[in-house]
């Protein structure tokens, strides 16, 4: 059974989803704890699944790395398998992506390495393509640079607002990281390969 710890900046949409699989006695994962870089919404997710959790607000520190060694130290109690970046927004010091890399994962919402950052529906829109997507990576300590574990296109229609492309993307991305989960739960996908050299 993996083990997971899930971060989250806000509403906590895939967390939900993820939290509502692994329901299912038959999915090979299990969230032992949520973490957040301020009060999130998402925590009432958390509550009504009976899950932990923590919060390390980033304006409480001096600077990025006494954030990161105190997310890190947080993050560790919970002996992970995997640390799943669900909708958190805050990128993370080297030596945190170093200490817990490959095993740590993120969704993106475009298609990489197209759109990567902070507003990839809305970069999508505005480049005015046809066709954007969400991917599933690894994390490394660039900006959505990791490597891909699984992605998918979806259209971009006519009158579509960010509103509306980001709901339709969020639907793929939730599907694609229950899936990515399993298969690195069953060994389909092997994260040490997946890291750099």
């Amino acid at each position: 059974m993996l083990k997971l710890v899930v971060l989250i900046s806000g509403g906590g949409s895939n967390l939900r989803a993820l939290l509502e699989a692994a329901r299912d006695t038959e999915y090979p994962a299990r969230v032992v704890a949520i973490g957040a870089d301020r009060e999130a919404d998402g925590f009432e997710h958390a509550e009504a699944f009976g899950i932990p959790t923590f919060s390390v607000p980033f304006g409480g520190f001096a600077d990025r790395e006494s954030w990161g060694a105190e997310m890190l130290a947080q993050i560790r109690q919970w002996q992970p398998d995997l640390v799943v970046l669900s909708g958190f927004m805050r990128l993370f010091p080297a030596s945190v992506v170093d200490a817990l890399a490959p095993h740590m994962i993120n969704t993106h919402p475009a298609y990489l390495p197209e759109f990567p950052g902070a507003h990839g529906v809305r970069d999508a829109l505005r480049a005015g393509v046809e066709q954007t997507g969400a991917s599933v990576i690894v994390v490394d300590s660039g900006v959505d640079s990791g490597p891909i574990l699984a992605q998918e296109r979806i259209p971009v229609l006519p009158g579509d607002s960010e509103a509306s492309l980001h709901d339709r993307v969020k639907v793929v991305e939730r599907r694609l990281l229950i899936q990515t989960i399993l298969d690195i739960a069953t060994g389909r996908i092997d994260l040490t390969e997946k890291s750099p050299a």
